[in-house]
């Protein structure tokens, strides 16, 4: 019984980790008014007709603060590059020279940054939720167990693990939102 208690344990917390995780990729992709690789993670073009990340047709690089390279391996891969740059909508009109896409960053206004606050607070709520949700399942399969005859005292301690659980990831939720949006409203 309690090796079937220690599986659900381990599983809600691998769970809330992964969440963590996936919530620091989101951020990533949120401009902070630095120009970063990782702006243009999850933009898809079309290579051979398959949808390819952009990093895995190009090279990507950083030539100042304010400006992004983009320098495919096969000079016909500009165009479809440009488009889903166009398509994902981050906010820059990519520039096109014949042999590189150059993506100038303009500084922040403070209604964009104010913006860009919003967007990263909703990812945050997000992955709160999905915190909340491993939560909620985590105790109902402890609750399984206990009409299968697992004692009430090691339900509820095992309860309390995974809510002391619930609380240290949603504090570092609200930690890596915090650090965040200072980054984003630093001009």
């Amino acid at each position: 019984m309690s090796e079937e208690l220690d599986i659900i344990i381990d599983s809600v917390e691998e769970s809330m980790k992964k969440a963590i995780h996936f919530f620091e990729g989101e951020l990533v992709k949120i401009r902070a008014g630095k120009a970063s690789p990782d702006m243009l993670n999850g933009i898809m073009a079309e290579y051979y007709g398959a949808p390819t990340p952009i990093s895995q047709i190009a090279n990507i690089n950083i030539l100042d603060a304010r400006t992004l390279s983009i320098q495919p391996w096969e000079k016909n891969m500009i165009a479809p590059i440009e488009r889903a740059i166009l398509m994902a909508n981050i906010g820059v009109t990519p520039q096109n020279d014949g042999v590189q896409i150059r993506l100038f960053l303009p500084p922040l206004t403070e209604e964009r940054r104010r913006e860009l606050v919003k967007r990263a607070a909703a990812e945050g709520e997000q992955a709160k939720v999905t915190i909340r949700n491993n939560r909620r399942d985590g105790i109902e399969g402890i609750k399984k167990l206990q009409k299968d005859g697992l004692s009430e005292d090691t339900a509820k301690d095992a309860e309390k693990t995974i809510q002391e659980a619930t609380d240290k990831h949603i504090n570092l939720v609200d930690k890596l939102l915090a650090a965040k949006e200072k980054e984003m409203m630093t001009v």
